[in-house]
């Protein structure tokens, strides 16, 4: 999910024309980007927010609305005007890119915000790392936007970084720290042992937790700190986490991903089924098809065709291998047979070594790519538009390939993959569990990658286990298999 050089210049694209625009109404005025894409902890689905600086008597939300809808830089259907909201704004969609694009005027605080995270992650290099993983873990299931009551990006930076302050490890905050153990110690603090009733967070002064009576008694009558109550750095009176009513749905979340991460690297993680068709991240985390395709686009349209190796983004994270060779590594990104086994072949032996179960958790049932306000999808799966069509591969095939898998692991058993793949839902829990989390993912992959995967366990059921007895359609157990799953339970 870190940004690519082509994305960055596409937004680029995106924000110079809609400058020209605001230049040529008023040649005094002051664009600059804040947010996500000035501090570049952005997904590739991510908006883009804009602040224009100028001296008016009203703020002039509709003429700039009436004039981007003139030079046709965006949608039609997609400009809105928010001007009865707390920081009013124009929140349009380019029309040739589908980049999403929020506009307000006169905001300060959004610059000085980038800022201050930019410093942040100079002085902790996992940040970028914890915060994109954390981002993407909180798209999929719609906790990622205030408006919907989820955690927005700079409460969730904040969160981060109120995390590596207090952290009672010494080399947590090296730049050669195990950032996965950094990762499920995250999960662990704000799935299970935060306080939210009683504790704030406080990042100021090197950091501290508050207790919420004593910032109760310095606040207004009648007003008390929310659930997720987060100092601002930049203004103390102001509670960075007040809209985030569902912060209780965001710390299940967080506790589910601490028990899956914790199972993935136990010792007995080797001996669960699918320890070699997952990665240990693809347990919390799936990238949809659409988004996947998304990129290619980008990558065709705006692409250099000699990238320096390793390509390092304008966050600080720098690709460890090809960019190509992680797509295809990604579980969900390949369909056939043959990508499947090259990328099995490559990563059994690390994977062996750290798989775990994939039972789902309490995770939200929609995607964002679900998504149908626009205030709630500035991070869900831009819409489709010619342009991205013609790049994109046919039903057609995509369903041939599926066949293709199908047909093959029919072949290598005695009995139909449908009938194998069903006694092994009924007598095997943790697969059962795999096809859980495939479910709760968004509908593009649920509707391409769920086949292919469910194809991929007829396999390796089939070839590994050809000396497994069946009496009257039930898979008999030996003790061996017996005795791990008692372990297991």
């Amino acid at each position: 999910m870190s940004p690519r050089p082509e994305e960055e210049k596409m937004r680029m694209e995106v924000v110079n024309r809609i400058e020209s625009v605001i230049k040529e109404l008023w040649p005094s005025a002051d664009v600059q980007i804040f947010g996500s894409f000035k501090t570049g902890l952005y997904l590739p689905t991510s908006d883009i927010d804009l602040v224009v600086f100028g001296k008016w008597e009203n703020l002039p939300l509709w003429t700039l609305e009436e004039a981007l809808r003139k030079h046709k830089v965006a949608d039609e259907d997609s400009v809105k005007v928010l001007d009865k909201a707390t920081v009013p704004i124009i929140k349009l969609t380019d029309s040739f890119t589908e980049v999403k694009v929020d506009i307000s005027f006169n905001v300060q605080n959004g610059v000085r915000a980038a800022d201050l995270i930019k410093d942040f992650t100079k002085k902790y290099p996992v940040l970028p790392y914890l915060v994109l993983v954390l981002k993407q873990f909180l798209l999929q299931r719609d906790l990622n936007e205030v408006f919907t009551g989820g955690i927005g990006s700079y409460s969730l930076f904040l969160m981060a970084v109120s995390f590596l302050q207090l952290h009672p490890r010494e080399d947590a905050c090296i730049p050669n720290t195990n950032y996965g153990v950094l990762l499920i110690e995250f999960f662990e603090l704000y799935g299970r042992h935060f306080n939210y009733l009683k504790t704030g967070i406080r990042i100021k002064d090197g950091g501290s937790y508050v207790a919420k009576d004593e910032v109760q008694k310095n606040m207004l009558d009648g007003y008390r700190p929310s659930m997720l109550y987060i100092e601002d750095p930049l203004q103390p009176g102001n509670d960075v986490g007040r809209s985030s009513y569902g912060a209780m749905q965001v710390k299940q979340a967080f506790d589910y991903a601490y028990v899956v991460l914790s199972h993935a690297v136990s010792p007995i993680a080797k001996y669960y089924p699918n320890n070699e068709t997952e990665s240990i991240l693809g347990r919390i985390i799936r990238v949809t098809d659409e988004v996947a395709t998304y990129r290619d686009w980008i990558s065709k349209q705006w692409g250099l065709k000699n990238r320096p190796e390793p390509s390092c983004n304008g966050n600080g994270v720098t690709l460890i291998v090809d960019t190509q060779q992680l797509d295809k590594c990604n579980n969900n990104l390949s369909e056939e047979n043959d990508a499947l086994g090259k990328c099995r072949s490559k990563t059994s032996e690390s994977l062996s070594k750290h798989s775990s179960n994939s039972s789902s958790g309490p995770v939200s049932s929609s995607s964002a790519t679900q998504s149908s306000s626009s205030d709630v999808d500035s991070d869900a799966t831009p819409c489709k538009t010619p342009k991205q069509l013609l790049c994109r591969p046919s039903p057609g095939n995509r369903v041939g390939s599926q066949d293709v898998s199908l047909e093959s692991s029919q072949a290598v058993g005695k009995m139909q993959s449908t009938q194998t793949t069903n006694t092994s839902n009924s007598s095997n829990k943790s697969q059962h569990g795999s096809a859980r989390l495939f479910r709760s993912s968004s509908k593009g992959f649920q509707g391409t990658t769920q086949t292919s995967h469910g194809s991929l366990m007829t396999n390796k059921q089939h070839q590994g286990k050809s000396n497994n007895q069946y009496y009257h359609g039930k898979k008999r157990k030996h003790k061996r298999d017996a005795a791990l799953s008692d372990l297991c339970r």
